[in-house]
């Protein structure tokens, strides 16, 4: 005969015990076992180089760091990384609020943040940081000010260069709380901020953007949030599907040799299979492996490092593998013109198109999203169609990111 609750008197008295206790506390376990972390927002870190005139580090400095949501929530954490620093990150004060205008913050929103109970916290070199969570009624689709004070000098910092967002770093002093910030200088980039996360239902989940310079929203107007998973985030506001959209693209990132960032199947598990909630992922991510000449022209001296298509698409069915492994639906994205760009050549348009037949028709991925026929002109298909075209002939415009995005078929993401 089953053993049940009553057969055993020890049991019956816990379990009565916590029967009252959730009567009197109003505490509803089921209830939370129901809610589940989600990222809304994501930037990948990148390691700074000693060219870099605009990542000097911060001494005594307070920066205040704009981030757009994708998805909402009425409680909220972060994730802060020291992914390439070479020594410990003291973290004197971490504020959340949501963002009025410019570096200031609005009224009532300001939260502090703590780190297993502590105001304050040391990040080893390599590692990262969870916050503990607050309660803050975050809209989908809304800019958050995420304020950290770095007391001592940091040196180089972990940054994500090509934010796009106008961010501000302090006079000297701890502003965290500061309903206006006092502002020293401005700067394009992101510090140390990699993830925000919300609290959400047990049935949402995100999608991870994983690319490049196209999916980092290169050469869109700053301050608008025009990149394409950005536009595809607001498509999915406008039809109440609870999803976010974690934009993991660095420009210049590559699939199998680094360049800007680490190569993509090193930087996988961190930027994908570790994001909170994630269930599916997009991957667009091929051209600078195929530009390779791009390197060399950026950085004189370089030796090159040419790779084959076949070599790109074994990149990709790793990427693929281990996406499964870990039950995530994964689709591949088709890559998009590039004659006329700096490092075009007619061998790489060659592996260009070997490369997206793969993602056509290859049948390894879960599912398509054709972005080159999107944004290709029909009477010459290996160039941008003018009207897409930032005018670099590699990147697009606002209007092209919108063009990708509205392309996107949502039933891809439909709740399996």
């Amino acid at each position: 005969m089953p053993r049940t609750i009553s057969s055993r008197p020890g049991l019956a008295l816990v379990a009565g015990i916590a029967l009252c206790l959730a009567a009197w506390t109003g505490f509803a376990g089921p209830k939370e076992a129901d809610d589940t972390w989600v990222a809304t927002w994501g930037a990948s870190p990148v390691a700074p180089l000693a060219s870099n005139t605009t990542n000097t580090g911060f001494t005594n400095q307070t920066v205040r760091l704009i981030v757009h949501t994708s998805l909402g929530g009425n409680e909220v954490r972060v994730r802060l990384s020291n992914a390439f620093g070479t020594e410990p990150l003291a973290l004197g004060a971490a504020h959340v609020a949501l963002r009025s205008v410019n570096a200031g913050i609005a009224s009532g929103t300001d939260r502090a943040l703590t780190f297993s109970g502590s105001n304050s916290v040391t990040i080893p070199p390599g590692a990262l940081v969870i916050s503990d969570s607050v309660k803050l009624d975050v809209p989908a689709l809304a800019d958050l000010a995420v304020s950290l004070y770095l007391p001592g000098t940091t040196g180089q910092a972990t940054w994500h260069a090509a934010a796009l967002s106008t961010n501000y770093v302090s006079k000297p002093g701890d502003f965290t709380g500061a309903a206006d910030l006092q502002v020293d200088h401005t700067v394009t980039s992101w510090f140390y901020l990699i993830d925000v996360e919300v609290k959400s239902s047990k049935d949402t989940l995100a999608i991870v953007t994983f690319g490049d310079s196209i999916t980092d929203g290169t050469r869109s107007t700053p301050d608008t949030n025009h990149r394409w998973p950005n536009l595809l985030a607001e498509r999915l506001a406008a039809r109440h599907i609870k999803l976010s959209v974690v934009d993991e693209g660095i420009a210049g990132n590559r699939v199998l040799h680094d360049f800007v960032g680490p190569n993509a199947l090193a930087r996988f598990d961190r930027d994908v299979l570790a994001q909170p909630g994630v269930g599916y992922v997009t991957v667009l991510l091929g051209i600078n492996d195929i530009g390779d000449i791009g390197r060399v022209l950026t950085q004189p001296g370089l030796a090159p490092q040419p790779v084959g298509a076949d070599e790109i698409i074994a990149g990709h069915r790793q990427m693929i593998t281990r996406a499964h492994e870990q039950g995530l639906k994964i689709v591949g994205c088709t890559l998009t013109p590039f004659e006329g760009a700096a490092y075009f050549t007619p061998e790489g348009e060659t592996k260009r198109q070997a490369v997206n037949k793969f993602i056509r028709t290859g049948g390894a991925y879960d599912g398509v999203i054709d972005f080159d026929a999107v944004v290709r002109d029909p009477t010459h298909p290996v160039r941008f169609l003018a009207m897409y075209d930032s005018g670099d002939h590699l990147h697009p415009n606002d209007a092209g990111y919108k063009a990708m995005a509205d392309a996107v078929d949502l039933s891809l993401f439909k709740k399996r």
